[in-house]
């Protein structure tokens, strides 16, 4: 086995469509999952809004945190951190800056007055995690396992915050109705989807960090790029589809709510399993996670309609440009 995949790793074809397969069982098995258990739920007597907040939530960000929990048990920490970083940005600048090219994005007052800002509040605390040193004498720049439970209490918060708001306001909160399936198609998409998950995540992680060896850059650069862009591709395929539909409101609260997501639980769980330490270039990546949801902010608090122009999609679109360009210009050397 090790002499095969050692097979894969030494070639770079094969190292891309190890890549490419990684993220096509990873993308389908978060998809499987999430039909499976949700069915398994209903069986159970759980009403489609607690699946929605729950189930449904919570695996649209496991992509994120499964290739998270492989990088960082495989020390492989800083791909954990740009995985994130790089996934927020993306989700942000690019999908939300194209939504509202083609539609411009409307914002329902709860993401204007408590997601959005809940979003500004997770980048900065990584932001301050990563340039302040811990008082506990841990790693003195990066995420440390303080610094995760932080962000998992914040998490906690989020989530009685939203089964609150779900609760007082049902017509706000309509969600999809629950694949009905049999007891042992819901089991078996549910053991797909685990597998799918399991090996997608290992292949992505692997072949990362052989092609950034291959390559002589960091593992930061590949996770900010090709990582992130990866686990990205299907908010930003629905999210254009719910545009192009005029149904752009969903793609705000998906982007924020997936932000808020990858921040408080998957970087959260990550730390507290093993500290994340600061890479070259963090800073520049945690601030830009942190001002694509003040510039959100801005577009929707500015004008009457409370939505993100066609002009602001754009300035989304060239900020992300530039920054890109930056960091492509700096690429770090590989250790």
């Amino acid at each position: 086995m090790a002499q095969f995949l050692q097979i894969f790793l030494s070639n770079p074809w094969l190292l891309a469509l190890m890549l490419i397969v990684g993220l096509v069982l990873l993308v389908k098995g978060a998809d499987w999952l999430v039909d499976g258990a949700s069915a398994i739920a209903k069986r159970f007597g759980i009403s489609d809004l607690v699946i929605g907040l729950t189930v449904v939530a919570f695996g649209t960000s496991m992509p994120e945190f499964v290739v998270n929990m492989v990088s960082v048990a495989d020390g492989v920490t800083d791909l954990a951190l740009t995985n994130i970083l790089g996934s927020n940005i993306i989700n942000t600048f690019v999908i939300l800056g194209m939504t509202a090219l083609v539609f411009p994005v409307v914002s329902q007052k709860r993401s204007r007055d408590f997601d959005i800002p809940l979003s500004i509040i997770a980048g900065i605390l990584v932001y301050a995690a990563v340039t302040i040193n811990s008082p506990f004498g841990e790693e003195s720049r990066g995420m440390t396992r303080f610094a995760g439970i932080i962000l998992l209490l914040f998490f906690g918060y989020f989530l009685f915050n939203t089964f609150r708001h779900a609760k007082d306001h049902p017509d706000e909160n309509q969600t999809d109705a629950v694949k009905l399936m049999p007891t042992w198609k819901a089991i078996l998409w549910l053991t797909l989807g685990l597998f799918g998950l399991v090996v997608g995540g290992e292949m992505i992680v692997k072949s990362a960090v052989q092609i950034a060896t291959n390559l002589g850059v960091s593992e930061a650069i590949i996770g900010l790029t090709i990582v992130a862009l990866g686990t990205s591709l299907p908010e930003l395929a629905t999210s254009v589809m719910a545009a192009f539909k005029h149904n752009s409101d969903i793609a705000l609260g998906n982007v924020i709510g997936s932000n808020i997501f990858n921040v408080f639980f998957v970087l959260g769980v990550s730390a507290v399993v093993r500290p994340l330490p600061a890479y070259d270039g963090i800073e520049l990546d945690a601030w830009m996670a942190a001002i694509g949801s003040i510039l959100v902010w801005l577009f929707v608090k500015t004008n009457h309609e409370r939505e993100i122009k066609r002009w602001g999609g754009a300035i989304l679109l060239i900020v992300y440009a530039c920054y890109l360009t930056n960091r492509l210009l700096h690429l770090t050397p590989a250790l």
